[in-house]
């Protein structure tokens, strides 16, 4: 009788679905009296059929393999088929995923998504992706997804900044993202300037619909044109090991982003152990998204991996000049409390040929915990960061947004201590504080070393009001001055932000709301000279300096 029921369960067909940004992963398994089999239709389908024998072994067992749907894992036959069956039939039957030890699994540049939705173990495995040759170079090769679905959030027309609850039920936790699509935001200046980006919020509600203080909105929405919750779901999902090499992309260096990574869509998740080398890259490329992907997501963990910063490759940005490409391995997008803990890359990251491993969008608490990575980068704003027992390359500290941001018990390589992003408006609204750290500014002719560095004219439009950190606290910071050319004029603890800011004569059409305190306990330099305020003293002239 029970055999009985499992074959007619099987016997039915389910589809699996991984939505990627142009295509829709389809698998459709089967249970029928023959050989467990994989096969892939001419428009995409993947068919996987799964002998009734093989069903009840594998769901006894509790863990399905790649080689139980077909992965060769001999370096050189195409597996991303059965990876994918693999994972689909482990979703539907809520299996763990185990790698076969010692298999080596070559990726194709296939349009075929695996996704993960129970627990996966990589192991020593290692996973070979070859992007030189790729049907759609936004096709992950990995979707961590949710079971549970996003839906539109009717009744919700306005926010207010710091709102602390919505009258809206939710059946549990939810993630909601709002946008207003009549104002925009991050209205960027510069050689990669553009027209800005919808006004967008993300945030935790709990199903009372109370805000959680962790994830404020920081935004007055005086109208919302869309709206979503995405549930969140309850247990951690655990990823695993793994020894990932991608084969560089050939392509012209534009601005065609790669994205064969590994994207989580899924609130509650850890990666533990995993390792991204990159081999291959040329005298040309496109650059990369990011091998670990996160969007749309609360509760992200990343320890002890082992990453690799991607080579810098020239084009021509939006102004018509020659523009430095980002590219990453790292991208966090509105993401909610993602933790790096004990990472590093396996490129020297004062290198400056190869690009900042790291950067966010529209992301809130973002925490580095013994991390060495050539940068940290928040480009379209971060509601709370910190950075504690860490090392940061030679591109350093480069952020914007809101709240706290905290840099304690680390050592900061760059041009600057922290550098707020002139390309959207140097603008922190909040506090900065720094404890028992020391900087060693990169040595560099053409100007003085600052502790803080950026610009704002004053005269364009970023869309929202443009602050410089209200209060800044600096405790025990060293300053490892000793690598400054002579003709240094010695460290400030402001660049410059607006040479033409130079008397009362100057108005800005946006104004600048500037540093109202600074306060400084133990801060010294090795060469002995004293911290000046800016080379630009009149700017800077409100700021109160406090000594203890």
């Amino acid at each position: 009788m029970k055999y009985s029921f499992l074959l007619f369960f099987f016997s039915c067909v389910l589809l699996v679905q991984g939505q990627t940004e142009n295509s829709l992963e389809n698998v459709v398994i089967t249970s029928k009296e023959n050989k467990t089999k994989v096969r892939s239709t001419k428009n995409g389908e993947l068919h996987v059929n799964v002998a009734p024998k093989d069903v009840i072994k594998l769901k006894a067992q509790g863990t399905v393999q790649y080689s139980d749907f077909g992965a060769i894992g001999d370096g050189k036959t195409d597996a991303i088929d059965a990876i994918a069956a693999t994972h689909a039939f482990a979703n539907k039957n809520g299996l763990k995923v185990k790698a076969d030890e010692g298999a080596t699994y070559y990726i194709s540049g296939k349009e075929r998504s695996a996704i993960i939705q129970t627990d996966t173990d990589f192991g020593t495995s290692k996973f070979i992706i070859d992007d030189t040759e790729v049907v759609n170079r936004r096709t992950p090769v990995f979707i961590v997804s949710s079971t549970l679905q996003a839906y539109k959030l009717e009744g919700l027309k306005t926010l207010q900044k710091n709102q602390n609850k919505i009258d809206i039920k939710f059946p549990q936790s939810s993630l909601i993202t709002v946008t207003n699509s009549n104002v925009k935001h991050y209205i960027r200046y510069g050689l990669n300037q553009d027209k800005g980006a919808n006004q967008t919020d993300i945030f935790v509600v709990d199903k009372n619909g109370n805000v959680d203080v962790d994830t404020p909105i920081i935004w007055d929405f005086n109208q919302i044109t869309d709206a979503t919750a995405l549930p969140m779901d309850q247990t951690t999902l655990k990823i695993t090991g793994g020894r990932f090499t991608t084969i560089a992309n050939k392509d012209e260096s534009k601005y065609n982003y790669y994205a064969r990574n590994i994207v989580v869509k899924r609130s509650n998740v850890v990666i533990d152990g995993i390792e991204h080398r990159i081999k291959g890259e040329g005298e040309n490329g496109a650059p990369y998204h990011g091998f670990i992907n996160t969007r749309d997501c609360a509760n992200i963990t990343l320890r002890n991996a082992l990453l690799t910063g991607h080579k810098t490759y020239k084009t021509i940005g939006s102004a018509g000049k020659p523009v430095s490409m980002g590219s990453y391995d790292i991208s966090i997008n509105r993401t909610l409390n993602a933790s790096f803990i004990n990472c590093r890359q396996t490129n020297d990251i004062n290198d400056n040929t190869y690009w900042g491993i790291f950067s966010s969008n529209y992301s809130k608490n973002l925490l580095f915990d013994n991390c060495i990575f050539s940068r940290f980068d928040a480009h379209k704003g971060v509601a709370n960061a910190t950075i504690r027992n860490s090392i940061l390359g030679h591109m350093g500290i480069n952020a914007i947004g809101t709240g706290t941001f905290t840099l304690e018990n680390s050592t900061v390589k760059g041009r600057s201590l922290i550098n707020l992003r002139s390309d959207y408006g140097s603008t922190w609204q909040g506090e900065i504080i720094i404890r028992n750290s020391i900087f060693i500014p990169r040595p560099d002719k053409t100007t003085n070393a600052s502790l803080f560095s950026g610009s704002y004219s004053g005269m364009h439009d970023f869309g929202y009001t443009c602050y410089m950190p209200e209060r800044i606290i600096i405790e025990n910071l060293k300053i490892d001055d000793s690598e400054q050319p002579e003709i240094n004029k010695g460290i400030t603890i402001f660049k410059d932000f607006n040479k033409q800011m130079i008397d009362d004569s100057f108005q800005e059409k946006y104004p600048y709301i500037i540093t109202k305190e600074v306060v400084l306990k133990n801060v010294n330099t090795t060469s002995g000279k004293k911290l000046k305020i800016s080379s630009n003293e009149f700017m800077f002239k409100g700021v109160a300096i406090k000594t203890e």
